[in-house]
This record gives C-alpha cells, structure tokens and sequence, in this order.
C-alpha cells in the first residue's frame, strides 16, 4: 500500500485512545511507550474464539477481541429480533474466555454463561446477554458498555464488536436443498449457514458496505500481533473480511498476521474441508489480504507440503504443533495453544521489548 485510505484515517481519528478499556485524555499526553508484551487483536466468534482467547491471555496483557455480530440464532436471535439490538451472545463468550483463573473470574464466568431453563420466555436466555443489552440500553454506547462488562469480571483484555450493526449473513450454497444437489442456493442466517448440508460457495453479509467500529480499527491498526481463526469459518472467521473498513485495516496494519486453523472440518460448514481449503476460500473473500504465519495442530496436516504451498500464496510459513486436548476430541488445549503463540510471537515477530 502507497497510503493510508481516507476512510482508515477518518476511523481512527474517531476512536479514542484508551488504556485497559478507559479512554485517555490526549492533550498534552506524552508519546505511548511499549509495553513488555505485544499487544494481541483476535479475530473471530464463538468457541473458536473463546479457545483462543483463552490461550492468549496467557501470554499477554494487552489483547483486544473483536468479534463477529451476525448471530441470529437461540438466545442473541431472539434478543436482536426483539430488541433490534446487536447479538451478543459471541460477545458475552468472549468476556468469559477473558476471565481469570481465579476464583472472582471463575465465578463470574460461570454466572454470564448460565442460561436460564423454565417454561416461559426466559428458556435458555443467558445471564450475560441480558446484562450486555441491559447495559447498551443503559448507556447507549456499545463499546462503553462492554468494558463496563470487562471490568466487572476482571477480564483480562477488551471486547469490541465488529460491526456498529446486527448483520445478516448469507451465503451461495450448492446442494442446500438435498433433492436438488446441482443448484446453488442463498441461504439467509448464521445459523442456517452453520448447519447447511450443501457446499457453501461463498459468503456475504447484509448490509453490504457496514460500519466497522472505530475502536476495532484502531486496535487492528496498532497491534504487534492480529490473529484470526480458529472458529466457524464460513459464519464466524470470513465475515471480519466482508467488513471493507476492517479489511481495510487488516490489509494495512504493520502487524504481523497469524491465522489459527480448525482442528477438524465443521459438519455441514466446511465437511471435507482439507486445511489447505480452508486457506483457498479465505483468499478468495479477501485475495488482497496477507499473513505471515498459518498454525495448525500437526496432527491434523495429513500432507504438510499442499498446506505449505497454500500457505505461500499468503506470503506466510506454516507452524505446526500439538495444540489440541489429549482427550481425543476436537478442541483446543488452552495451554498448549498458548506455548503455540508464545513461541510464534517470539520467532517471527519483530524484535521488540517482550523478546
């Protein structure tokens, strides 16, 4: 890039400079010396975030979620369709991934988590996504309220949304319809995305040109490090793409980019995914869009050189290491990810103060 686009620059003139989610008065502030850890944006939603937040709260203090708002299902569905209000059940997971270890942030963890069970309209309502909406309406300011979340929990970073706004996901899929397997489809919903039995094409979101939130852009553009993945990869790690604002930032950020692979394809969403594919459709929503790093869990690579080459085509080198539970199943280990990232950022980072 040449420049910084007019409209990178409008944002961020927009977002206040904070420090542990508060802002800080500019005028006459001195110059924001590093700290002695990187500062960590991750990209994405769902458990696939919350596996990854998990881990990289381990390893620094400075990190920064931003997360997908294109949930239309259970609890979030029903609260933005209500409500018109951003879904926040993948916020409010976030926040809980970000909790501490410790007795207050397990507790509090455990209390935004639970959901409700009765006969009546409060059925599987979770706890945290009513405080989350009770708080935007309080406040009526989406970032304001959420670090007010984060501080109440002691979470360990920040959570931003995406998007200013709900957006409607859709997606091209071809065989939705299982008696007619050769026609491609639009599928309307996260949810009925997630669990299409077709092929999905491609993606888009609804409106087609929203509004990224300032804050995430500036968190984007002053990061050391932007990870983004594992997670849904059709309805929870493409969609930060379709947002032209922070695609924009990612595309222009002097960070290093790291993208966290799935440890398995998700039924429906990706069946028969190869990790390679995962890295194909991503470059075909975002073909300007560079990484540095591709991890993956080396047993879940059956043949490293297609990743490495896929990889390439991104400018990026693979890493492989054991990042998953040693109970078989496919979820990550938080500690085993983290030892990942830790040994990423050290040796591919630039050089700087955390070394």
């Amino acid at each position: 890039m040449t420049g910084r686009s007019p409209r990178l620059s409008r944002l961020r003139r927009m977002a206040p400079e904070t420090r542990g989610g508060r802002p800080v008065e500019s005028r006459g502030a001195k110059p924001r010396r590093r700290g002695a850890q990187p500062k960590v944006v991750a990209l994405g939603g769902g458990m696939g975030l919350s596996a990854s937040l998990a881990a990289l709260r381990r390893i620094t203090g400075d990190l920064t979620a931003v997360v997908t708002v294109a949930d239309d299902g259970g609890s979030s569905g029903r609260l933005r369709d209500e409500l018109g209000v951003l879904p926040p059940g993948d916020l409010r997971k976030a926040l809980a991934a970000l909790c501490g270890d410790d007795e207050w942030g397990q507790t509090w963890a455990r209390v935004i988590q639970h959901r409700f069970q009765s006969k009546g309209e409060l059925h599987e309502h979770a706890v945290g996504n009513l405080l989350i909406v009770a708080l935007w309406e309080q406040l009526g300011d989406h970032v304001q309220a959420l670090d007010l979340v984060g501080r109440l929990l002691g979470a360990h970073g920040r959570v931003l949304p995406m998007s200013a706004v709900p957006l409607e996901l859709q997606a091209l899929v071809k065989g939705h319809d299982p008696e007619r397997p050769e026609d491609i489809d639009t599928v309307r919903g996260q949810a009925t995305v997630a669990l299409t039995p077709g092929e999905v094409q491609s993606v888009h979101v609804v409106p087609h040109d929203p509004p990224a939130v300032p804050e995430a852009v500036a968190a984007v553009l002053d990061a050391d490090w932007v990870v983004l993945g594992p997670g849904s990869w059709f309805s929870s790690v493409i969609p930060h793409l379709l947002v032209p604002e922070l695609l924009d930032a990612l595309t222009e950020t002097k960070a290093r980019r790291v993208l966290s692979l799935n440890l398995a394809p998700q039924p429906g969403e990706t069946d028969g995914f190869s990790p390679q594919r995962h890295l194909e459709v991503l470059g075909r929503h975002a073909p300007k869009l560079a990484l540095d790093v591709v991890l993956a869990d080396e047993a879940a690579v059956p043949d490293r050189d297609l990743l490495t080459d896929a990889a390439k085509r991104f400018g990026a080198a693979v890493e492989l290491a054991p990042v998953a539970r040693t109970d078989g199943s496919p979820r990550h280990d938080p500690e085993l990810l983290a030892a990942a990232y830790d040994r990423i950022f050290r040796m591919h980072g630039r050089i700087g103060p955390w070394r």
